[in-house]
């Protein structure tokens, strides 16, 4: 068997604002000689910044994130053109964490329980050019792929920003703390809120807060 040389490597960059996470994942790939680490960090910046500069072959990227969360950094990313595949890794297991991560450009959705059984396969298989989604949730993911988004109703409706103003709020923060959050006005905030309450027929804070924590998807 023929050793990997260097420049054969996956080239791997992690961003994560727990450093421990990153640790962890860290000594998963470094103990196989396929992958190399090239960079890492904590934040929606830091996922930008490191891609841009380094163009890693794979970015591997928590999705809840200081300074705006993995779906703003991806758009950032996919709007310079840079070809790096993002595998989204979070603690979520809510099918719309997943729908709206690949909608937006991601190549691949893990979840973090599954981890160290999962990342170098997930690694592996976006890398080559194919999509990877947890197997748990991979038939239910597809099929709301599949759906038209004229015929998407619910939550399936919310725009990214809507989706998120959601979860956060649906977890009890303000709407101050949600803009500060999404690095957005507080007036911006409202009008999101505002839009997503209409379209989930919802009338108060109580039962936005109860429809996120029903579908899951409360950070």
């Amino acid at each position: 068997m023929t050793a990997t040389t260097e420049s054969d490597r996956v080239r791997v960059a992690l961003v994560d604002d727990h450093s421990m996470v990153r640790e962890a994942l860290a000594l998963i790939l470094e103990s196989d000689e396929r992958f190399e680490i090239v960079g890492q960090g904590g934040d929606r910046h830091d996922a930008v910044r490191i891609t841009t500069e380094l163009q890693p072959d794979v970015l591997v990227l928590d999705y809840a994130m200081p300074g705006g969360g993995a779906l703003l950094a991806i758009e950032d990313i996919t709007r310079e053109g840079i070809r790096t595949r993002i595998l989204v890794l979070t603690v979520h297991k809510s099918i719309h964490y997943a729908v709206r991560v690949l909608e937006v450009g991601a190549h691949g959705f893990l979840v973090k329980s599954s981890a160290v059984e999962e990342l170098v396969e997930a690694i592996r298989v976006v890398q080559e050019g194919d999509i990877y989604i947890t197997p748990q949730l991979s038939s239910r993911v597809l099929n709301h792929l599949l759906l038209p988004k004229r015929e998407r109703v619910g939550i399936d409706a919310l725009s990214i920003r809507e989706f998120e103003i959601l979860r956060i709020l649906g977890s009890g923060t303000g709407l101050k703390e949600a803009a500060s959050e999404l690095n957005i006005s507080t007036s911006t905030a409202s009008t999101y809120r505002g839009r997503l309450m209409k379209k989930l027929g919802l009338t108060t804070t109580a039962e936005l807060i109860r429809y996120a924590l029903e579908q899951g998807v409360a950070r």
